[in-house]
């Protein structure tokens, strides 16, 4: 399973800006070097969050951008689907169903449960993360899930 690298360099890009800090702000050259972006990709990610509003811009000498809510508002999940949406969704059978216009197994598939559970995983913890714990450290403190052996799980 990949993420990609549009949501994995535009999540970098909004935790550079969170970084500075409330009322903070940053240029897309700033962004760019520090990623190790151009300026193009750079200035393309910054404009899919802020027409999703998690940051606003300004222009001039102190112009930039920065975040339009609390760290803590902002929830990574929901940053994620702006930037890429989901693994799994709805259309996603309709978009796999090969060269028919109907995938074979729409009645009877096993491999759409797969997916299903793993959306409802990855939701689990995207959904219950914000950009705020994302700041705390590389490691963010996710415990949302039981990690001793299966065997003592039980």
């Amino acid at each position: 399973m990949k993420f990609s690298a549009q949501e994995e360099y535009g999540l970098r890009c909004l935790i550079q800006i969170a970084k500075r800090g409330e009322g903070g702000s940053m240029t897309i050259p700033e962004i760019s070097k520090l990623e190790g972006l151009t300026s193009t990709h750079a200035a393309k990610l910054l404009m899919i969050l802020r027409k999703e509003g998690y940051i606003t811009s300004a222009r001039g000498q102190s112009g930039g951008y920065s975040l339009a809510a609390k760290p803590s508002e902002i929830q990574i999940g929901k940053v994620l689907e702006s930037l890429g949406g989901k693994l799994y969704d709805d259309e996603f059978c309709e978009r796999h169903s090969g060269a028919l216009d109907i995938c074979t197994h729409a009645v009877d598939c096993s491999v759409r449960s797969l997916w299903q559970v793993v959306q409802k995983a990855v939701d689990e913890v995207v959904d219950n993360l914000t950009l705020a714990d994302m700041l705390v450290t590389d490691k963010p403190n996710v415990t949302l899930f039981d990690t001793r052996p299966v065997a003592a799980a039980k």
